[in-house]
């Protein structure tokens, strides 16, 4: 059992978000990968549309969440269920860092609303 020790995650930044990265195929995994996400208060990511199912439990602090047209608010203890194909926009409009806990399979893509295609490194 591969065990991944803090200071073995990677790092990527993206959008004013930081991804920390500890289940890939890089470090073992073969069918998911898993992440810690640090949202910075006052920060709003593009909207982009997945096309592999994502879980994202919030571990500490609040964020709006607007999935396929419908902002939720949520906050330490809630999870949130994207399914493959739908369009999410993640927004911490507080004064606080807002932290989650992202899986999801292997080969997510996410396409921005001007057709840019990402292939985040923490998930491939």
């Amino acid at each position: 059992m591969p065990v991944i020790r803090p200071s073995e995650a990677v790092t990527h930044e993206i959008h004013g978000a930081r991804f920390v990265s500890y289940a890939t195929p890089r470090t073992g995994s073969r069918e998911l990968c898993a992440w810690r996400g640090e949202i910075p208060a006052g920060t709003k990511a593009p909207a982009h549309t997945v096309n592999r199912e994502e879980i994202f439990h919030v571990l500490g602090g609040e964020l709006l969440m607007t999935l396929d047209g419908h902002t939720h608010h949520v906050t330490a203890g809630d999870t949130v269920i994207i399914n493959a194909g739908s369009t999410l926009a993640v927004e911490n409009p507080t004064t606080e860092v807002a932290v989650s806990w992202v899986t999801t399979s292997i080969g997510l893509e996410a396409e921005l609303a001007d057709g840019t295609r990402i292939t985040p490194p923490w998930a491939n």
